[in-house]
This record gives structure tokens, sequence and C-alpha cells, in this order.
């Protein structure tokens, strides 16, 4: 039987999600990896982001645009999913962030900033989607637009990852391209381990780790342990050696 992932500690009145696959969530402790993983991203654009007007399309659970209301002017989250705008909506309206319930494609608004994160491998005309967004952000605007590596997504010598939610998985030049034919002004980075999940690829890598700890026996209590501290500090953002990436960021001006 396939285990119910569901939120935990969620706020009174505001229903937990259940983990599906298609969005990471924050409160699942098994999801915490995935979640940090996204998260750092938000960070980053968080910091940047001081005075925009910005809109998250497909912001999911919400987490990240309230991430970018600490900065941004102002932040409307979208989402076409009912179970998702509510919870977010529930959750995370303040002074600055609200959220509305729509498909990305027909959002229309006040914006100079898009945030567009972890989903354009989901749509079927990506570049139609990056031509939505350069007309939302005007002439003066930025958008950010990430999206998983196949190469470290999918297994080792596999075309794709597999994921029924994707309809397509991007190399870094494929990404590059793509963007390119939309936008005027590219610049790709990169998301990677850093500190004790550096560290943990290494020993898997180099030293045998997934053999030793199955052999001694204690995988699931170390994983419990080790799962739950990792922090958006062990991911980091560079520009060079974009084929080994986790994830590509590409920031976007007209």
């Amino acid at each position: 039987m396939t285990k119910l992932y569901l939120q935990e500690n969620q706020p009174a009145g505001v229903p937990p999600l259940q983990l599906t696959g298609e969005r990471t969530l924050p409160d699942v402790p098994e999801e915490n990896y995935w979640f940090r993983r996204h998260l750092v991203v938000y960070e980053w654009i968080a910091a940047r982001a001081h005075g925009r007007r910005v809109v998250d399309l497909a912001c999911g659970e919400g987490y990240g645009s309230a991430v970018l209301g600490r900065t941004a002017a102002s932040v409307v989250g979208v989402d076409a999913n009912p179970e998702a705008f509510e919870h977010a909506r529930l959750k995370y309206t303040s002074g600055n962030v609200g959220f509305e319930r729509t498909m990305i494609e027909l959002w229309d608004g006040d914006a100079d900033c898009v945030v567009f994160l972890q989903t354009i491998e989901h749509v079927q005309d990506a570049g139609a989607v990056l031509d939505r967004i350069r007309t939302l952000i005007g002439p003066g605007g930025v958008a950010y637009v990430s999206t998983p590596n196949v190469l470290t997504l999918a297994p080792k010598g596999a075309e794709r990852s597999g994921n029924p939610w994707h309809v397509h998985e991007y190399r870094a030049e494929e990404f590059r391209a793509l963007c390119e034919r939309h936008f005027g002004q590219v610049d790709m980075l990169g998301l990677f381990h850093a500190r004790k999940l550096r560290a943990h690829q290494w020993a898997i890598e180099h030293a045998g780790w997934d053999a030793i700890h199955a052999r001694l026996g204690f995988t699931k209590p170390f994983y419990d342990r080790f799962t739950s501290a990792i922090s958006a500090r062990d991911f980091r953002l560079e520009r060079r050696n974009l084929d080994r990436a986790l994830d590509f960021l590409a920031v976007l001006r007209p």
C-alpha cells in the first residue's frame, strides 16, 4: 500500500495538502530535501525583488509567494488547482501577498517581475508561455524561470526521468536556446549541492555509501535524521558546470 503523505501542523482552519508528486510541500518531513531545493531559489530571487510587483505563476502551496513578499512591493500567487489555491489563500495572504485561482496563460495584472519555477517542464507549449511572460513584465521587467536538469534528474543513460507530470525535460543548452528565442538577455545559473549534501553526494559516488548503510542496517534511522536536517544552505547557485547542475534558473529580460 502506498503511504499517504499529508502536511503536518498546519494553522487552524487551513486544510493540509497531500503530497502528489506534482508539487513540493513544506511541513512534510519526508519531502524536506525537495522543499529546501526549491525554497533556496525563491530566497535567492527574493533578495533581488526589492520593490518589484511580482506574480508567482503556478505558485502551488504558496510558500514561495510568502518568501517573495518579504521584499517585493506586492506579490500575486497564481494557481489553477482549487485545493492549492484555497490552502495558499488561507495560510499566506497578507498585506502585500494575495492569491488568484486561474490558468497561468490567462492571468493578466500589474507586474514587472514574473516567477515561474519548476513548471515549464509541465507545459505543452513552452514557447507560448515564455512569450506571455515577456508581455507581462514589459520592457523594464525581469522573469525567473527554473526547470530540472534531465542529465541529473533521470537515471544514468535514460532520456527522461519518468515523472508522469513532465511533458519535456531539458539539458542546459536546450533550455538556454529556448529562452534566447524569446528574450534578449538570458543569464543561466545552476543549482548544486553544498555543505552536507555535497559530502553525502561524494560518499555515494566515491565511498560506496549506499552499500555501507544497507549492509549495516541503519538506512531508515539515518535518513530520517539526515533528511529533516537539510536546509536551504545545503544548496548553492553557480554559473559554471551547468551540465552537472540539479536545476537550471534562467534570469530573463526583454
